[in-house]
């Protein structure tokens, strides 16, 4: 077995896809629409989806607002160098909610930001990523 994908419910789709692409670099892998049910799914990644974890965005068509809730935390994503893609999206107009730094009580560097429906995306260099709160 392996993780698949997760899936955001998003309230503008070009606006997210905007986001996931040209902000944090994802590629759109593929797009589909269902008219009879009014929506439009898309799956973006970093790679061939048959190899690795993707997010799939789902656009309801007659839904304006979600409530993120409480129980949802992040999706984490690796970085080469976290200083400089947080640079990198603001620069790009993205919210960085949390600058990049060593996390509470640990060595391990990450930083938070925001998606345009307010999912918290964090990153973690690529040296620390799988190591916790580091050593």
């Amino acid at each position: 077995m392996r993780l698949l994908h997760t899936m955001l419910r998003v309230t503008d789709l070009q606006k997210s896809l905007d986001f996931y692409q040209q902000v944090l670099g994802m590629k759109l892998l593929r797009q589909s629409e269902n008219a009879e049910y009014k929506y439009t799914l898309a799956f973006l990644g970093y790679g061939d989806e048959l190899e690795t974890t993707v997010i799939e965005l789902t656009y309801n068509w007659d839904t304006d607002a979600y409530d993120l809730g409480n129980a949802y935390g992040h999706i984490a994503i690796e970085t080469d160098d976290i200083y400089q893609t947080c640079e990198k999206i603001k620069s790009l107009g993205g919210i960085v909610t949390r600058e990049a730094g060593p996390v509470k009580g640990g060595s391990t560097v990450i930083a938070f930001v925001k998606d345009p429906d307010g999912y918290m995306i964090e990153l973690i260099n690529k040296k620390d990523a799988g190591k916790g709160l580091g050593e």
